[in-house]
């Protein structure tokens, strides 16, 4: 494969540099699967791999990207020939493994998934792991009796990836979307992405100190977490749930039982890093075939750029400036 350019994070003492630089084969990880990348996104995880703070890469220099996809430049896996379309998301990728802002990656076989037919390699790091994650987020919501007409279904941080993507999922199975969000200049953008309703973020949390509020939402996607998913469980009726899967509102919940033992009302944790290959290949399916939205996935991304014009995307995600999607053209 020659040399080929890779975004590396370097930490020195108490401060992390990026700089894209040229590496070989032999400089990646151990894998089956060598991987030519088409494309990655950021998402949440990615900001932080390039802060000295962020807590999530453990050993420097390295390559983030927490998601890829690509065509399959070597296999030593008898599932993967030369010149499938793939995906990547998930396990180790871009935290303890080299990740996808590079323009080839090794991985093991067991984390990859074929990129199903009807998606492109582009579309499917539209999706990423925010788009995944936001689809697992509903499939746990209707496996638990959260269906279209049975009342609103709010949505935190709905500006953000698993947000923005779980308001025009949700939104095209036929579910009335109540979007939350911080940024009032949004709410066109959410409403092009079907939410029938934008309330900013305590409207949408409600009473936060109060156990229980008036009965308000069918279920909840909360990509937040913090103090407004107390909020969120005191306003969901009777036998609702909410489906939880970030938390940069914060790791504590200042919640009671009173929502679960006088409301049943269910708390759904979502993983998107282990979740087992079988649920993500069902997930791709569908997300490629009954549940792609209306108008298609472009309409999600909000800017494209390539491995020179990263830093800045990274940092916005970590501010809190990013809406929608941020899609990387790696090669």
């Amino acid at each position: 494969m020659g040399t080929f350019r890779a975004l590396f994070v370097e930490k020195e003492e108490d401060r992390c540099f990026t700089r894209v630089a040229a590496i070989t084969e032999k400089d990646l990880p151990p894998g089956d699967v060598t991987i030519r990348v088409a494309y990655s996104g950021v998402n949440y995880k990615d900001g932080l791999a390039v802060r000295a703070d962020g807590k999530i890469v453990s050993a420097y220099p390295f390559i983030p990207g927490i998601d890829l996809s690509g065509t399959v430049e070597q296999s030593a896996d008898e599932r993967f020939r030369v010149g499938d379309r793939v995906l990547v998301t998930g396990y180790g990728l871009g935290v303890s493994h080299f990740g996808g802002f590079s323009e080839a990656a090794r991985v093991p076989g067991d984390w990859i998934v074929p990129v199903p037919d009807g998606l492109s390699l582009r579309e499917a790091m539209i999706i990423g792991t925010a788009g995944f994650t936001a689809a697992l987020s509903i499939e746990r919501l209707q496996d638990n009796g959260v269906q279209p007409g049975l009342g609103p279904v709010a949505v935190t941080g709905a500006t953000g990836g698993v947000g923005s993507m779980a308001v025009a999922l949700l939104a095209s199975l036929g579910y009335e979307v109540a979007a939350g969000t911080g940024k009032p200049d949004a709410a066109g953008f959410l409403r092009e992405l079907g939410a029938a309703a934008v309330l900013n973020r305590e409207e949408i949390a409600g009473a936060v100190h109060k156990p229980l509020q008036k009965e308000r939402w069918a279920g909840a996607v909360d990509p937040v977490g913090g103090p407004g998913l107390a909020g969120l469980l005191g306003a969901v009726r009777y036998g609702g749930a909410v489906a939880v899967s970030g938390l940069t509102g914060g790791a504590e919940v200042p919640a009671t039982v009173f929502p679960f033992i006088l409301r049943g009302v269910s708390l759904l944790g979502i993983d998107s890093v282990r979740c087992p290959h079988e649920t993500r290949v069902r997930i791709w399916e569908r997300l490629a075939r009954e549940w792609r939205p209306t108008g298609g996935y472009d309409r999600l991304v909000a800017d494209e750029v390539g491995l020179d014009g990263l830093e800045q995307s990274l940092a916005s995600i970590i501010g809190g400036e990013s809406r929608g999607r941020v899609l990387v053209k790696i090669s």
